[in-house]
């Protein structure tokens, strides 16, 4: 078997398969004697039937059979073995003759070939990176999230922007009185600090155990059934004939205490004994927050990085017949008449994937079983600190990242975003960042802006 490549272009080329009698004649013969073991025919025992009936029978078949798969692995070990950059699928060209009758054949296959590409990831490349300045605001504001994450709920004598107020609920009639044989929720326990109506939050504001007053249910939460069925205690159907006015007599308030400032509290926020002061509490909360905000620098960096260097590259040369058969191939949905609007929609993207193919060969990156950990943790802590566990030991998190990674598409989906923070790291040490110091107001501008220009 010969196996030949020829250019076309910079981007396609053909794939000549030669292939003689001998090549596959004795693969056709075993196939033939393995139907003749176990194939039976009228007046023949499978193993008893003649060759000669076998060949007439089955040969074709077979021979085209084997034919193709000798044909597929011939063309597919070369590419391999040549390490061509194929895009897409090689595509059978027009004008391949297949006689079955014949004993040698020649099939050509015409192969898109992934572009030569500049990345221009290099010093020469200048990108800004916005470090995003943590302000005393900023630390005071955080402060007060942790001392009500760890503070305690208590007995209150007037209701507060944290109290949960209980009483009974009782539906009135439009002229205020009471209504005969409506609602009464003699359990009621609402939380204004959640309604979705400033003015129902301001009626409860100030308001002491024993006081009544009046109270729109369906207005404290937009008339969401959901909502409403659960603080009037009945259906979601029903809810809807219940919109009016409400009196609420006050039984029990119940209000948040922040914790207060001590190593206990400390503690508790970051799981160590090592912050014993005012000043070390204030400095690990900044550190905190500059952590959190680097992430949101990281990812403004990976947008701008990315425009930047594809602006640099500039319009990649495609071969765009190939590509266009190839997600035909992929979607049932798309066909001669829509591929083309499709193709243009994601042809940006798949610039940007052979882009970044070329700069992890160019910056030699490959991602590690140990990045896709790190990556799962990351996840882990995030989900966990959503739950308000801050501190988990580092034994609990590798299990939680380990069955992250038992998902198989989770797992895919982890790799990939592994592969994305190794691959902008990188662009970032690689090229020189033009750093600027900004605001979270002016950090949040930049995305406005671009909004605003599209």
């Amino acid at each position: 078997m010969k196996v030949d490549f020829a250019k076309i272009d910079d981007v396609n080329g053909v794939v000549t398969i030669t292939l003689e009698e001998k090549d596959y004649a004795d693969k056709v013969k075993d196939q033939l004697k393995e139907i003749g073991k176990k194939h039976a025919e009228p007046g023949f025992r499978p193993g008893k039937v003649p060759a000669g009936i076998i060949l007439k029978k089955y040969g074709k078949g077979v021979k085209y059979d084997v034919i193709n798969k000798e044909v597929g692995n011939a063309l597919y070990e070369y590419i391999k073995n040549e390490n061509l950059h194929v895009l897409g699928n090689p595509v059978p060209m027009q004008g391949n003759e297949f006689d079955i009758d014949a004993k040698d054949f020649e099939l050509k296959f015409k192969v898109g070939i992934a572009p030569e590409i500049d990345t221009h990831v290099n010093k020469d490349l200048h990108i800004p990176y916005y470090n995003i300045k943590v302000t005393d605001e900023m630390i005071e504001t955080q402060d007060k999230q942790f001392r009500r994450r760890f503070g305690k709920q208590e007995p209150g004598d007037t209701v507060d922007a944290t109290a949960l107020v209980k009483g009974v609920i009782t539906e009135l009639n439009e002229d205020g009185s009471v209504k005969e044989g409506g609602i009464v929720v003699e359990n009621g326990i609402v939380a204004p600090e959640y309604f979705k109506n400033d003015d129902q939050k301001k009626i409860f504001e100030g308001k002491k155990v024993g006081e009544s007053f009046t109270f729109n249910p369906a207005a404290t939460c937009d008339s969401n059934p959901a909502e409403l069925s659960s603080m009037l205690n009945v259906s979601k159907e029903d809810a809807e004939n219940h919109k009016g006015d409400f009196k609420f007599d006050i039984k029990e308030i119940i209000v948040l205490k922040p914790a207060e400032h001590n190593e206990e509290f400390y503690k508790s926020v970051f799981g160590n004994d090592e912050i014993k002061t005012e000043e070390d509490y204030n400095k690990a909360l900044k550190e905190l927050l500059e952590g959190a905000l680097a992430n949101d620098s990281n990812f403004r960096f990976s947008m701008d990085a990315k425009k930047a260097i594809l602006d640099a590259v500039g319009e990649l040369t495609l071969p765009d017949e190939i590509l266009k058969d190839f997600l035909k191939s992929q979607n049932e949905q798309l066909t001669d008449e829509n591929i083309d609007e499709e193709y243009i929609r994601v042809r940006p993207e798949l610039t940007w994937e052979l882009v970044k193919e070329a700069i992890a060969k160019q910056l030699d990156l490959k991602v590690t079983e140990e990045d896709a950990l790190d990556t799962a943790r990351a996840i882990a802590r995030q989900q966990l600190a959503q739950y308000g566990m801050m501190n988990v030991p580092a034994e609990a998190l590798d299990r939680y990242a380990h069955d992250i990674l038992k998902d198989q598409k989770a797992a895919q989906q982890i790799y990939n975003q592994a592969a994305d923070l190794k691959l902008f790291d990188a662009i970032r040490d690689a090229v020189t960042t033009d750093d600027k110091e900004v605001s979270v107001e002016e950090f949040n501008d930049l995305f406005r802006n671009e909004l605003a220009a599209e």
